[in-house]
């Protein structure tokens, strides 16, 4: 419902809007979006508001069917339009407004948009009456559909708002809307809106000064000195607006028996600003003052003309400051974006924090919040059925594109307040706030039952692993910890992760034999829990009619893993020896066996591309199954069949054998890869990818690839994949689903069947491990090498990673293939790291008491940054300590009383990290890592893996100890959860990248807006896939001319992205950088800058400034400064970027001959021809070098070469006449002078083929195959006879006649800031999954294109281009 806030006045405009556009047919004029007047952002934009649900019709009917065909279903019902009829709204106060309504609306959907209305914000308690043309009235109830009660498509019909009586609970839910309202604290204000708006105010001012120069930037410097970005992440927050000095429950509270017959439900203190106090009732029908004074109840009214049906009605006539104070807030909330007001349902957290700390004050409501709420639940006896809910949802009906709509919103808005409940639950357990439901046991088995929710612990095992000698004393520290010897644990045999299994067969657990016990003790780590969840996504995604699975989060907190599941009904109560009806729980020794249900997992399996097979039970009887030995098949008291444990949904990883390596499986993205290569070796007449190996994670579905979209996809991109063979085998051909995999493979379960066929099964999954290795991490590395992959940070690496197969595990592996390049095995190197240290830190914190949380971390923090030697040795501990002594020597102290965190040292610290690194990623660290480890970038990793907030202040990392005890803020919980995605969404975009790869932009757009107005229905506008819609779109308007419409989508997407990943993600970054590039075609330089800067400042935090974005953003920001004239700085920048390119890169690299370029070009510019020649000829030479002699860009490097050649001899030649022309300032006044022949000399440069290679750069992290498919769609468009970037083609011979016009400095300068600039052009279409990263360095085998007279394909118009197209469509 989020999504719809803005009021539907707006949704009618949105929809004329879209439906134009999909209309039109030039492809130039694709959107007549409405956009704001002067491209600022300020305004909500158009389309802001979900259409109704009826718009979905788009969504794509055939569950089958690739993309292209998902294209054209689409096509066919966007051209029926979505119908917004007028209805009238009479307030309670007898105001009158207007909403545009759907008959599919619900009332529910109606009372959203009168709950964002400001004329009706406040009024929470009321029925809605509608009045029909005929006269008659209808009451609506919350779920009807308008449609269901009357038909407003014949006009004459109104709404009416009539005060309905209040009860308990909605008299609370009243007074909490009434506090949120006089709250700015919801207003999420992005740095990017208050940038445009300072630029307004600032034209304004200047509008009479007529002043153009632009400030300088300090860009370089904080490059320098990361740490000090720091303190400009966060945005200072917004002012309060007081209203009200005070409004709180009063002491009166709760009425007596005698007033509540009078229907008083509630009393309220309130303090106004002029310092009156007042005693309002709260009654069923109305709020009024009443005459209480002093310690006796007066229930009296005050005055008759005191009372009102709301609150904020009451306090208005009681108070002239409030009246004025509410006003001002409800405009500071109109004046921001809509998205801005959204509230996330799954926030991100910072790992930054205000510094210096604010004050904290005294807030009456803030302290009854926090203390009259129950723990973790919304209010006491409410607490919710999760498992029903999850369960209904999901059996809700799904056949057309509105139940999907209905189906999808309430499956996600459940997901999301489970995940929500869950935290707060497992915070509790691990507070001990919750008290165990087996208190007997010892404390590493607790297990809890919180609001519905099963809560029990998961072990670090790997860390174990390497410290097998621990006593198996399970209080330790704070009695939490969880370190527990392997006996023990396998005593409890899977309790840890699959909690229903313990309590419904008590004395299995106690059965496991010996040889067994080490491969259960697995059973609750870490790794299984991890497992458990992606299996749980599969199943999920296999949407089988009749299986049911938990829903499920996993918490990190204080160095605890929590596993949070809902509860399968009757599972607590009572015998249930009944209820498993599948699987096993005594690791395979009695299989149970149902036939329904297997039918169920059998679907499922081919799904999953798992195979049927026969295991052997205990006794030797041969069971059939088709999912692995140790998952359970369950039934509930509800008749549902549930599927439990799914630790093992993909076959095991045939490279790491062995009981430790128990749950090391195949990731689901590798599986479909190596499923679709193979079906593409059978059928060669099938229409084959370019790239069979990676083609499922690379060339077609996969967003990823790059670092700006790593995240944007991480979720996302398991899903796809996990959900790709679920539609894959069926739709390509019977060959793939022969592809299936024996689960139980290279495990402990003995298998029935022939030797063969246990030999095939296990070929097959040998095959798989071996494909990871040879093909898949290869090509993967060489991604990395040629920029198509370009990962920034952790996050992004990770997700990176998953997207194309390839588990955390290989991280050693990979880094060792990377060496030769310095920003991949810094990153390589610290994240690997960083992951170890999360393990030394978890096992600290857990043996922290409450009361030492900071101090322990703070110095951890100093042992890792820092140097800390041991009290007493005085750094004589270079010898790694044993960890029995170190052990040994926590237990002792905390009996003293000190703390066990206090005897940690730098060296130890270190030595455990590098001791982890070898044992999980098999990673040497080498003598330099302590080094490198200082730099903000893995102090941000590592604040984020553990959820440490640390107060954002300048930290001198090469000081002995940085870190201070009141440096750490918070630590707050880690989550992983399954929240579903839209997989109609996700088709309908898939299906727009297509058609915009052919070049149809406006088929894109309808496409890309049908997908954006599903997700904001199901999903809200908050969500990652919404921010990629918001950048296809902004791409699509870009490259179609309407550049103020790129704005209005790339606002938006970098207001979802600070809010949904974070405000120092890589993609926040290259949003910035993007709408930088957009406001630069607007001739918004300095608010462009601005931008470019944050790009700087987010880049830095992110990756270091060693990184060839970086470089890429430097030489973007270098070109802006050379179109506003100001040369030296684009000079430094462009230095800066060649130096970082030829350090990170290599001499001979694409990228540093596009610096290479850009200088020449810079030089041109200042009539420096020799030094033009000097930097262009290493540009040709190593154009040369890496793409031939017969490249387009090749060649286009010599055209420069010849002319800067000219105008060197041009030059000599008139110092010989003695005609010395005045330098190129006579040039840029002649031609602002005459800004007719300035454009038409930019076009022709342009067309001339002279826009050099400066657009092999990458910006935004570079995803190459995008760029190949924007390659593709020029060709495609130039095919057809449609010119789509360019503007009227100009041969070389006008660009001389022109020339002949002015002197030879302004020619170049006009030609270099038509030219130069290519390096920019790409960078839209450089921006997303599928069409990210512009450079085509790598795409030798793109014929060229001058054939044609055309530019080369990939260098394409500028954005000078652009703003000439703007102002001739103006």
């Amino acid at each position: 419902m989020a999504g719809k806030s803005k009021g539907a006045r707006n949704k009618a405009k949105a929809q004329a809007a879209s439906q134009e556009a999909v209309s039109v047919d030039p492809v130039a004029d694709v959107v007549e979006e409405a956009k704001p007047e002067n491209g600022e952002v300020t305004e909500a934009p158009a389309a802001e508001v979900a259409p109704a649900a009826e718009t979905a019709a788009v969504v794509v009917e055939k569950e089958e069917g690739d993309a292209a065909e998902a294209a054209q279903a689409a096509e066919k019902p966007a051209e029926g339009e979505l119908h917004l009829y007028p209805v009238s709204v009479k307030t309670q106060s007898g105001e009158k407004l207007e909403l545009q309504l759907s008959p599919g609306d619900s009332v529910i959907d109606v009372k959203q948009f009168l709950l964002d209305a400001p004329e009706t914000c406040f009024y929470t308690c009321y029925d809605l009456i509608l009045h029909t043309k005929d006269g008659s009235t209808h009451q609506l109830e919350d779920y009807n559909e308008i449609s269901e009660i009357a038909d407003i498509t014949a006009g004459g019909c109104s709404l009416e708002m009539v005060a309905a009586t209040y009860d308990e609970r909605s008299i609370r839910s009243h007074l909490r809307r009434v506090r949120e309202l006089l709250s700015l604290s919801s207003l999420h204000v992005s740095l990017s809106t208050s940038l445009a708006l300072q630029q307004e105010s600032a034209q304004a001012k200047n509008a009479d000064a007529g002043k153009t120069a632009h400030q300088e930037l300090d860009g370089l410097n904080f490059m320098e000195d990361t740490t000090v970005a720091l303190t400009n992440l966060l945005a200072s927050a917004p002012a309060e607006i007081k209203c009200v000095d005070s409004i709180v429950f009063s002491s009166f509270n709760p009425p007596p028996s005698y007033r509540r017959l009078h229907g008083d439900l509630i009393y309220i203190d309130v303090v106004t600003l002029e310092g009156s106090k007042h005693c309002i009732t709260g009654s069923s029908k109305s709020f009024y003052v009443n005459a209480s004074n002093g310690s006796v109840l007066d229930s009296r009214p005050l005055k008759q003309s005191h009372e009102a049906s709301t609150l904020v009605g009451l306090l208005q006539k009681i108070s002239a400051k409030f009246k004025k104070g509410f006003r001002e807030i409800l405009d500071r909330k109109a004046s921001a974006h809509p998205f801005e007001n959204v509230q996330a349902l799954l926030p991100v957290t910072s790992w930054l924090g205000a510094h210096p700390v604010p004050e904290h004050r005294r807030d009456a409501a803030r302290a009854e919040d926090s203390v009259v709420l129950s723990y973790g639940t919304e209010l006491i006896g409410m607490q919710r059925d999760w498992n029903e809910e999850l369960q209904s949802c999901r059996e809700f009906p799904h056949a057309n594109p509105q139940e999907r709509i209905l189906r999808g919103r309430a499956l996600y808005k459940v997901t999301c307040d489970f995940v929500d409940a869950a935290v707060k639950g497992a915070v509790g357990v691990i507070n001990r706030c919750i008290p165990p439901i087996n208190p007997t046991d010892p404390e590493c088995f607790h297990m809890y039952v919180h609001n519905n929710i099963f809560f029990s612990f998961a072990v670090d095992s790997d860390y174990e692993q390497i410290s097998k000698d621990q006593k198996p004393d399970c209080p330790n520290g704070s009695g939490r910890s969880t370190p527990v010897p392997s006996p023990v644990l396998g005593a409890k045999a899977d309790s840890g992760v699959a909690p229903d299994s313990k309590t419904e067969e008590p004395n299995s657990v106690l059965e496991g034999p010996t040889e067994a016990q080490i491969a259960d003790s697995e059973q609750a780590t870490y790794a299984s829990a991890n497992n458990d969840l992606k299996g749980t996504k599969s199943y999920q995604e296999a949407d089988i009619s009749g299986l049911y699975n938990l829903a499920m989060a996993i918490i990190d907190y204080r160095g605890h893993r929590v596993v949070a599941q809902s509860i399968i009904p009757g599972i607590l109560q009572g015998d249930k020896s009944d209820s498993l009806l599948y699987g096993s729980v005594d690791n395979g020794k009695k299989i149970s066996w149902n036939e329904s249900f297997h039918a169920k997992v059998v679907e499922a399996a081919k799904r999953l591309h798992v195979k049927e097979h026969v295991v052997l039970d205990g006794s030797g009887n041969p069971v059939k199954l088709a999912a692995t030995v140790e998952c359970k098949g369950i039934v509930g008291s509800d008749d549902r069949h549930y599927i439990l444990d799914l630790m093992r949904v993909t076959p095991r990883d045939s490279n790491y054998i062995g009981l430790q390596h128990r749950f090391c499986v195949l990731r689901p993205e590798l599986v479909a890869s190596f499923v679709e290569a193979e079906s593409i070796k059978k059928s060669p007449t099938q229409k084959v990818p370019d790239v069979p190996t990676e083609s499922n994670g690379q060339e077609e579905s996969d967003d990823i690839a790059s670092a700006s979209d790593a995240t944007a996809v991480s979720a996302e991109e398991h899903d796809k994949s996990d959900e790709s063979p679920a539609s894959t085998p069926a739709e390509s051909n019977d060959s793939t689903a022969e592809i299936l995999f024996n689960p139980n493979v290279f495990t402990e379960y003995k298998l029935a069947g022939s030797p063969e066929e246990i030999e095939a099964d296990e070929a097959l999954v040998k095959k798989v491990g071996s494909y990871l290795l040879d093909t898949v991490i290869p090509k993967f590395v060489q991604d990395l090498c040629s920029l198509d992959v370009s990962p920034m940070d952790g996050q992004t690496l990770t997700d990176v990673l998953h997207s194309n197969g390839i588990n955390v595990r290989y991280l050693g592996k990979v880094a060792g293939m990377i060496k030769h390049l310095p920003h991949l095995w810094d990153l390589f190197s610290a994240e690997i790291i960083v992951r170890s240290a999360k393990h030394v830190v978890k096992d600290i914190l857990r043996q922290s008491p409450d009361h030492n949380i900071a101090p322990a971390v703070a110095h951890f923090l100093n042992c890792f940054f820092g140097k800390v030697l041991a009290a007493s040795t005085k750094g004589s501990t270079g010898s790694p300590q044993s960890k029995t002594q170190k052990k040994s020597s926590q237990s002792v102290s905390s009996k003293k009383g000190q703390s066990a965190h206090s005897q940690l040292t730098s060296d130890g610290v270190w030595s455990d990290i590098k001791e982890f690194a070898n044992h999980k990623y098999q990673f040497e660290a080498p003598d330099d890592v302590r080094v490198g480890a200082k730099r903000v970038a893995v102090l941000r990793n590592l604040c984020q893996k553990v959820g440490i907030t640390i107060a954002a202040r300048k930290y001198d990392l090469h000081s002995t100890t940085p870190f201070q005890p009141s440096d750490i803020l918070n630590l707050q919980p880690v989550v992983k959860h399954s929240v579903p995605t839209c997989t109609d969404a996700r088709k309908l975009m898939e299906a727009g990248k297509i058609r915009m790869a052919e070049g149809t932009l406006n088929e894109a757009y309808a496409l890309f807006s049908e997908a954006f107005s599903l997700l904001q229905q199901i999903n809200g506008p908050m969500h990652k896939d919404a921010a990629n819609c918001c950048r296809y779109l902004a791409m699509v308007l870009y490259h179609a001319g309407d550049t103020a419409g790129a704005i209005v989508q790339q606002h938006r997407e970098l207001i979802i992205n600070e809010r949904c990943l974070g405000l120092d993600h890589p993609d926040t970054a290259h949003s910035y950088g993007n709408m930088a590039l957009f406001y630069h075609g607007l001739n918004q330089t300095e608010l462009a800058l601005r931008h470019m800067s944050r790009t700087l400042l987010l880049l830095s935090l992110a990756s270091g400034p060693d990184h060839p974005d970086v470089a890429a953003t430097l030489i973007n920001v270098a070109m802006m400064y050379q179109d506003a004239s100001n040369m030296s700085t684009a000079l430094r920048y462009l230095q800066e970027a060649l130096k970082k390119n030829e350090r990170l890169l290599g001499p001979g690299h694409i990228q540093t001959a596009v610096c290479y370029h850009a200088l020449a070009i810079a030089f041109s510019c200042m009539s420096a021809y020799k030094l033009s020649v000097q930097h262009e000829t290493k540009t040709h030479d190593i154009l040369v070098k890496q793409l031939g002699s017969d490249d387009s860009r090749t060649k286009d490097s010599e055209n420069w070469l010849n002319t800067f050649k000219g105008r060197e001899q041009q030059v000599i030649a008139q110092k010989q006449k003695g005609q010395t022309t005045a330098p190129s300032a006579n040039a840029v006044e002649f031609l602002k002078a005459h800004p007719g022949l300035f454009q038409a000399m930019k076009a022709a440069a342009i067309q001339s083929g002279g826009d050099g290679p400066a657009n092999v750069n990458r910006v935004r992290g570079g995803d190459e195959r995008a760029a190949k498919a924007a390659a593709e769609a020029r060709k495609t468009a130039i095919a057809r006879g449609v010119n789509l970037r360019n503007g009227p083609a100009a041969s070389v011979s006008d660009i001389n006649q022109i020339l002949n016009l002015i002197n030879s400095a302004a020619s170049a300068s006009a030609a270099s800031s038509g030219n130069a600039q290519s390096t920019e052009s790409e960078v839209p279409q450089s921006n997303g999954p599928a069409m990210n990263g512009a450079k085509e360095a790598k795409d030798t085998s793109r014929p060229s294109a001058k054939a044609d007279g055309q530019a080369p394909v990939g260098l394409g118009a500028s954005l000078e281009l652009k703003k000439q197209k703007s102002k001739q469509k103006a």
